[in-house]
């Protein structure tokens, strides 16, 4: 099977194993900048190590062989260690039958980096230069990208090697990466390069780009990953790279290899940004359909902009972003009264104000809780939607007590009374985290300030501002556990659900309300008590409470289960991938 029929036959597997990438915040601004293309990404490790391994393209009897080539690239750099123009070679352990990792075809040979390439020496820079570090690799295109202009007085202590027009670059700190680049054109000023960067230049007879190519392969990443030390950083070393196999084709076989990878790799280009265009058009639709459903002006609407979205349901769900939209969606509807039906028995939730007010006023008169600070009324001009009849906007302090959590100092570290706390890492999106729980010392009066009960919702005091606000239900997980000054407790008053203030607080998380609340400082976001307070809450009656707690959690849990079977499918596909890739080579 021809390279090119291996990418055409299993095209639809390329181009549908994508993997939604974790930990890049719901604020990610680059177009598909949370997508890895898992299937794409494969192909071109695919296409890498078949033309390294002499499969990519057809091999020419009347090439002359790689022994050859050699034996004129060692005499070249004989010649060049004789004038004086290159060091001698580094004394490296030999290449041995078990450092070469596949069998190569006829008219192939296996040497070491070392034999067919040098370096150029260090200096120390004496004029103002061209600074080539990591952020001046295209890693993508395998290039230097406009290196910066730095003066000898500025110059970082690293600034040492030399390089020149043809040399290959290849950053030996944090190598998969894949900082590697060739210098493919003259560079002004005089370039140098880091330390952090093994320097070869290739040897007449070895294309550089041949040698870039073999670098990113899987081939060489293998390489590198059984000899690097190191866990957060790790490195390996010049003798390390240098000593490296390397396969070594024909002179006119590099060439057509070069340009078949050169070609082949355009093509995945263009896969990329084809199934870019299509996920990128997917969430315009599914954003556009269900933002649709929220501004829906009553009933009918509603219905009919729904029926829009379910024809399609099949279609427009198909992805993670899609159904963590619909989540979202789903819970703007439930707070805006739009998600169940309202029942006229139900007591409105202006009664349920009045009950609200009467508690307070006693817990007042009774010293438990300060006097709220006054805060003008509403006004109807002021608020984002209306409500159904039977339900009220208030603010979040009519409905709970917000307290910000206890500040932490050094001398809290020990003490008599050492107690568990939770801190910002212990709230996620809905959920407690008690994997990592730290204790301070809290005195008995600290205790019943800061202490933590059963249904008291937590959120984030100060989050980077996509996520300032994140708001989780406190069930117990903690026994006699209080709470850090990054944290904001809500601890609603009878007749408030916590879990329904739960909802409401999830759905400002999402739609931006806590975003415009919060202050911003360099790179924290803090949403204060005093800011968190006078926002305006969407009350509803008590039962009507409920039967959104239970559909919201319905409907949930259904979004939840089509993101696992998406997850599982996603997987299958990756592992289809690899399937293809392993017969392939093999």
């Amino acid at each position: 099977m021809s390279a090119q029929e291996l990418i055409t036959d299993h095209l639809d597997l390329w181009t549908g194993a994508v993997t939604h990438k974790r930990g890049t915040g719901r604020g990610a601004s680059s177009k598909n900048g949370n997508v890895e293309f898992t299937g794409i990404k494969k192909l071109r490790e695919l296409i890498l190590e078949l033309a390294v391994r002499g499969k990519l393209v057809e091999q020419d009897p009347s090439d002359e062989p790689a022994s050859v080539l050699l034996e004129r690239v060692a005499e070249e750099k004989a010649r060049l260690i004789k004038d004086g123009k290159i060091k001698k070679p580094r004394k490296l352990p030999p290449l041995t039958d078990a450092n070469k990792p596949f069998s190569l075809p006829e008219r192939w040979e296996w040497t070491q980096i070392e034999a067919v390439g040098h370096d150029w020496g260090q200096k120390e820079p004496d004029q103002v230069f061209s600074y080539i570090d990591v952020s001046s690799i295209d890693n993508i295109k395998g290039i230097i990208d406009q290196p910066e202009a730095v003066s000898p007085s500025n110059a970082p202590s690293r600034a040492r090697k030399k390089v020149r027009q043809n040399t290959v670059v290849y950053s030996t700190v944090r190598p998969y990466l894949k900082n590697i680049a060739v210098i493919d054109k003259k560079i002004e000023p005089e370039p140098i390069a880091s330390t952090a960067f093994a320097i070869v230049s290739p040897l007449s007879g070895i294309p550089a780009k041949y040698l870039l190519h073999y670098l990113r392969s899987p081939v060489f990443v293998r390489y590198v990953e059984s000899v690097q030390t190191g866990i957060a950083y790790p490195a390996i070393n010049d003798k390390q790279f240098f000593s490296g196999a390397l396969p070594v084709p024909p002179l006119q076989e590099q060439h057509r290899i070069v340009e078949k990878v050169d070609e082949l790799m355009a093509l995945c280009d263009r896969l990329e940004q084809q199934v870019g265009d299509q996920l990128e058009a997917h969430k315009v639709l599914v954003d556009t359909l269900l933002d649709a459903l929220t501004r829906s002006t009553d009933p009918a609407e509603l219905a009919e902009n729904w029926g829009r979205v379910a024809e399609h349901f099949d279609t427009l769900f198909t992805t993670e972003a899609s159904i963590e939209k619909l989540k979202q969606v789903i819970l703007q509807l439930a707070v805006m009264g739009r998600l169940v039906e309202q029942d006229p028995n139900d007591e409105p939730a202006s009664l349920l104000l009045d009950k609200i007010a009467e508690e307070k006023a006693r817990l007042v008169k009774e010293g438990k809780i300060k006097p709220a600070k006054y805060q003008p009324p509403l006004t109807e001009d002021k608020l984002p939607y209306s409500l159904p009849h039977s339900w009220s906007y208030c603010r979040i302090s009519d409905v709970g007590e917000v307290k910000l959590g206890r500040q932490r100092s050094p001398k809290d570290h020990t003490g008599t009374n050492m107690t568990p706390y939770l801190r910002v890492a212990n709230v996620l999106e809905d959920k407690i985290d008690t994997s990592d729980i730290k204790e301070m010392n809290f005195t008995e009066a600290e205790k019943n300030t800061f202490s933590l009960f059963p249904g008291d919702v937590l959120l984030n005091e100060g989050q980077s501002r996509e996520l300032v606000g994140r708001p989780a239900v406190y069930q117990g997980e903690v026994p006699g556990a209080c709470f850090q000054n990054t944290l904001l407790r809500f601890r609603a008053y009878d007749g408030v659900i916590p879990e329904y203030a739960n909802k409401v607080f999830l759905a400002y998380l999402h739609n931006g309300r806590f975003q415009n609340a919060a202050t911003q400082t360099t790179n924290i976001a803090h949403l204060s008590a005093g800011r968190l307070s006078p926002i305006e809450f969407p009350l509803p009656p008590q039962n009507e409470q409920k039967r959104i707690i239970e559909k919201v959690d319905e409907l949930t849990a259904l979004c939840n289960q089509l993101k696992a079977r998406l997850g599982e499918a996603s997987e299958t596909r990756a592992q289809l991938a690899e399937t293809v890739v392993e017969q392939a080579v093999s």
